[in-house]
């Protein structure tokens, strides 16, 4: 359904026909497809075409050789970040849920990926990311418990090198977290992540709103 646009502008389309064009822009081939539908049956929610295809292009702009995820689910953002890496860039992946990883290890060889190429670690992230190299790594990507986003900031920083960059998925918590009124606990941490990122003279900010919000920043020292 479109609304008016402005006098003498071309119509708007609603934020769900926007999300449906941003979503489409870069299409899911079928290993995506398959690891989607994996994360579906197995409860997962995986990151949107669209943010799926702004890690990819992160992740190439870096020429990322070195990656750390938090939330593997199936693999799907992990093939993204993949693709968009240096031919001998290695994907640490961290996740609490075996069978999660089993998933996402079968959407990675289906994909042509060989072990060499990622490295799947089952536990608590915040016991695994203190024994990860400080300034290691090129990106760092976060799509796990909300509660914990703060802890994984300061945390994912401290591994980036300078130049390096790390991305919080569903920074919008369905659009909740623009309207002030809503004020449960995840809109509370997430809106509290966003102040940090800014107020942060080390970071440069930035949120994208693709899928259910892609919020970014850039350690500059």
């Amino acid at each position: 359904m479109r609304s008016t646009g402005s006098a003498g502008g071309p119509p708007a389309l609603s934020d769900g026909g926007v999300r449906e064009y941003l979503d489409s822009f870069v299409t899911e081939d079928g290993l995506l497809a398959a690891a989607r539908e994996r994360g579906q049956e197995l409860g997962c929610t995986p990151i949107a075409p669209a943010g799926g295809a702004a890690l990819r292009f992160l992740a190439g702009a870096l020429a990322a050789r070195a990656v750390v995820e938090v939330g593997t689910g199936t693999g799907t953002s992990g093939l993204w970040l993949l693709r968009g890496m240096t031919p001998e860039g290695v994907l640490t992946s961290i996740d609490v849920e075996p069978e999660h990883q089993r998933a996402a290890r079968q959407t990675f060889a289906e994909a042509g990926f060989p072990p060499s190429r990622y490295r799947l670690i089952m536990g608590q992230a915040l016991d695994v990311l203190p024994r990860l190299t400080d300034g290691g790594y090129d990106l760092v990507f976060v799509d796990a418990a909300k509660p914990e986003y703060p802890r994984y900031l300061e945390a994912g920083v401290r591994l980036l090198r300078p130049g390096g960059v790390i991305a919080f998925d569903n920074a919008l918590w369905g659009g909740r977290v623009a309207d002030p009124a809503h004020r449960d606990p995840s809109c509370t941490v997430l809106r509290e992540i966003g102040a940090m990122v800014r107020e942060d003279d080390t970071l440069i900010p930035l949120m994208l709103p693709l899928g259910d919000g892609l919020l970014l920043a850039l350690r500059t020292s």
